[in-house]
């Protein structure tokens, strides 16, 4: 866990709505709804939830890549989206991104020097020699062989793309960069690697991170807070160990008993929450909370009021009527023992 005590706040997400407009007439799409959180300056946010949760378009309205239809972002204190064009393609550089895919992420006709040194070469950051020599540096820096910098991208690894990805998002000094599903594409063998590359550049370049993830043990792992999404919203943020500890939120204890348990099929006595149906539509959410129409433990009230979102215990946020609260009986069809 990272001491953060005396942390500034360098990203403040304040009750952020982003919509998009469907396919038909006056038919929205809300990918994200009232949700609100800050992170400390040193820290590594974690985010995670289902596919079509949202968290992708969180994170590229984190960084300014999506505009916001409600609420507010700040950098330090700093609402990006009112500032001038100029002053917005600078203020970006501080605030950079890494994306899921590292091949479509870089382009396949430049090498990966090139790629490296293109967002210095945008912003017009010193002359080309210094821009070249800073590239290779950030290369060494993610542990790729200078060899691999003449090198196209059908050339190198998957891993190696995206250590490429890493160098070319360090290259502007970012204060802050958003994860998004970074290691989802990567071989099981060498995400662990990746992951230990990102703790070490974070001592190294005293970064911030907001880490999103559909693998909550990964989310744990690397993170100190973790917010949980589902349809747009926000169900519960807590410390990432207590949230692996006690989930408050149904939906975090399904996503929990969800994960693989490392012992032998006789030992394991932990139990399963089945999921009924898909996670719901962005274009038509449930009314209530969001949560409802796949809830274990929901009951009618769940249907028609919307959950407050509030401070359970000391620093563990939820948005659920029966969090911290005795709780329904759950049903036999949602829960099974995972035994062989």
């Amino acid at each position: 866990m990272t001491d953060l005590s005396g942390a500034v706040d360098i990203l403040v997400v304040d009750d952020l709505d982003v919509t998009f407009k469907g396919r038909r007439r006056n038919q929205k799409v809300r990918a994200v709804e009232g949700v609100g959180f800050t992170v400390r300056e040193g820290e590594t946010f974690g985010v995670i939830g289902e596919s079509g949760s949202g968290k992708s378009t969180l994170g590229r309205c984190i960084v300014c890549l999506v505009p916001p239809s409600g609420g507010r972002v700040l950098h330090f204190g700093k609402d990006p989206f009112a500032l001038s064009a100029s002053e917005l393609r600078r203020h970006r550089r501080g605030f950079q991104i890494i994306f899921q895919d590292p091949n479509a992420a870089l382009d396949p006709r430049m090498t990966i020097l090139e790629s490296v040194r293109e967002p210095l070469d945008v912003a017009g950051i010193g002359t080309a020699q210094e821009r070249r020599v800073k590239a290779l540096e950030m290369l060494d820096r993610v542990a790729l062989a200078p060899e691999l910098a003449l090198r196209y991208p059908h050339e190198i690894s998957g891993g190696q793309k995206q250590r490429a990805n890493i160098a070319r998002a360090l290259v502007l000094e970012p204060s802050l960069i958003v994860c998004d599903e970074v290691v989802a594409a990567l071989d099981v063998s060498i995400q662990a690697d990746m992951l230990n590359l990102f703790a070490k550049l974070q001592r190294e370049f005293s970064l911030t991170y907001v880490f999103i993830s559909h693998d909550l043990r990964v989310v744990a792992h690397v993170s100190d807070r973790v917010a949980v999404m589902y349809c747009g919203k926000l169900m519960e943020l807590a410390p990432a160990e207590d949230l692996m500890a006690a989930p408050l939120h149904p939906y975090s204890q399904a996503l929990l008993s969800a994960e693989p348990e490392p012992q032998p099929a006789h030992l394991r006595n932990k139990k399963r929450i089945i999921l009924k149906g898909e996670i719901p539509s962005p274009l038509n959410p449930p009314s209530g909370c969001r949560f409802h129409t796949r809830c274990p433990i929901a009951v009618a009230e769940c249907a028609t009021r919307e959950p407050e979102w509030r401070e359970v215990l000391p620093g563990r946020w939820a948005a659920c009527h029966f969090a911290g609260a005795p709780v329904p009986a759950v049903s036999d069809a949602t829960v099974e023992v995972l035994r062989p």
